[in-house]
């Protein structure tokens, strides 16, 4: 079973922009932080962004700061990436994560993943 969701990947032009969303699948569960990651052929998955559940914390990876800003919506129940100045070598398979830890510290502390959702970046 499907426990979160991610829409919004696609192809897009260099310099472009994209938004990606998360929500949960089956019955409503509360978590506290949330986070994306991705992964790209060949390479390990890795960290992207993270926000706590009051949305006062967020965190990011150095190759994406500036860019891409995560945020949530707690009445939604939903998650989001909004992913500006895209470059080539962000193209990946984004992952959205959740977990009932307060501060995540790594993968195992993530409870709940989505299947991914394909970003790719043209030149």
């Amino acid at each position: 079973q499907v426990q979160l969701v991610e829409t919004g990947g696609g192809l897009v032009q260099a310099g472009g922009s994209l938004r990606l969303s998360c929500a949960p699948s089956g019955r409503t569960f509360s978590t506290n932080a949330m986070a994306w990651f991705r992964q790209a052929p060949g390479r390990e998955r890795e960290f992207v962004a993270s926000i706590s559940r009051d949305g006062g914390n967020t965190a990011y990876a150095d190759s994406v700061k500036d860019r891409f800003t995560i945020s949530r919506d707690n009445a939604k129940n939903t998650a989001a990436l909004q992913m500006n100045s895209l470059k080539p070598e962000d193209t990946a398979v984004y992952y959205c994560a959740a977990s009932y830890y307060t501060l995540p510290k790594v993968l195992k502390d993530f409870n709940y993943w989505g299947q991914g959702t394909q970003v790719t970046v043209s030149s």
